[in-house]
């Protein structure tokens, strides 16, 4: 049995990435929780000829318990889109308790489940749900992941509209974290491999870092990037099944995670970023989660640069995902 968790599972990422998951023949059964709308979201999904069998949890009779026991997969996109205007401190105000909640949640009835946080800003929220890990005695850095996969996804679209390879080929390493200037794309590394000009890649990495801005105004105000993130989550949630439950090897994905996950090469990446303890590189996934992080190594000078740049804001981000846990526990 392989039980898949979505946390938000009615908002605009939550239903196409339930919808995605429920396609996805690894998976038993699919518990779908949100404060709003979650059973009729799971009646329209099981209708779908597919194994998993689905249920929807509201809040009350213990419907987050009842939705997190037995998960082996927890996936997190819960929280407010980002609209235009808002930037992503405001986002920060409103999501942060609605992660910090569900982490509690999770730390108390699924300790031992790989989970996938979506909900921005991943920067903030991803130290959020570690730490309450923390508070309750069942933080494990190997099981805890921040999606950055849409950043990839992004990196492999746009890029190949130059290069003119097959999109679906193209592997672009994002490292950093997942807004703005964090995102940084080492396009050096793309595979295939292609020349780009200096010009080509400063415009590449800024259309990257601010894809979602792209998004949110082509919406213009009805949301941000939802069925793109869909995918990237549904993606990123495959790699992490393929490797925990069907024993795949070799499988290396992007994403932001706590460096104590790989004790010896976080320590050689702290050493690059001024000992941050979050940053996303490229990660080596095992049966148990987190096998490997790739190290930072032969950047060019922009790449470096985009790095030393990102420092201060990943730092601040961090620091306010462990603030905001240290100052509602005090209001608790």
């Amino acid at each position: 049995m392989v039980k898949a968790v979505v946390l938000g599972a009615a908002g605009g990422i939550g239903q196409p990435l339930s919808l995605l998951l429920k396609l996805n023949e690894t998976i038993t059964e699919l518990a779908l929780y949100d404060i709003v709308n979650s059973p009729g979201v799971a009646a329209d999904l099981s209708h779908i000829n597919t194994p998993a069998k689905v249920t929807g949890y509201l809040p009350p009779n213990d419907g987050l318990k009842n939705a997190l026991s037995g998960a082996h997969i927890i996936v997190i996109p819960a929280g407010v889109p980002r609209k235009p205007g808002m930037t992503r401190d405001d986002l920060f105000k409103i999501n942060a308790g609605i992660v910090r909640d569900l982490a509690i949640g999770i730390s108390r009835f699924a300790p031992k489940a790989f989970v996938l946080v979506i909900s921005n800003p991943v920067n903030s929220t991803v130290p959020i749900v570690a730490e309450i890990f923390k508070k309750h005695g069942v933080f494990d850095p190997k099981r805890l992941f921040g999606v950055t996969t849409l950043d990839v996804v992004r990196a492999s679209a746009f890029s190949s509209e130059i290069s003119g390879s097959d999109p679906r080929d193209v592997r672009v390493p994002v490292v950093g974290g997942h807004s703005g200037v964090t995102i940084i794309p080492l396009l050096s590394k793309i595979t295939p491999a292609h020349s780009f000009s200096q010009e080509q890649i400063e415009a590449l990495t800024n259309r990257i870092q601010y894809g979602g801005d792209e998004v949110v105004k082509a919406k213009d105000g009805a949301g941000s990037a939802t069925l793109s993130m869909a995918h990237a989550g549904a993606r990123f949630a495959e790699s992490i099944l393929n490797a925990t439950v069907k024993g795949q090897a070799n499988i290396v994905e992007p994403s932001y995670v706590h460096l104590d996950a790989d004790q010896e090469n976080g320590d050689k990446i702290r050493e690059l970023v001024e000992h941050l303890d979050y940053f996303s590189s490229n990660i080596e996934l095992g049966v148990d989660g987190v096998r490997k992080i790739y190290d930072l190594k032969d950047l060019s000078q922009f790449e470096e640069n985009l790095i030393k740049a990102a420092i201060p804001e990943l730092r601040s981000n961090i620091n306010k995902g462990v603030s905001f846990t240290k100052d509602s526990a005090k209001l608790a």
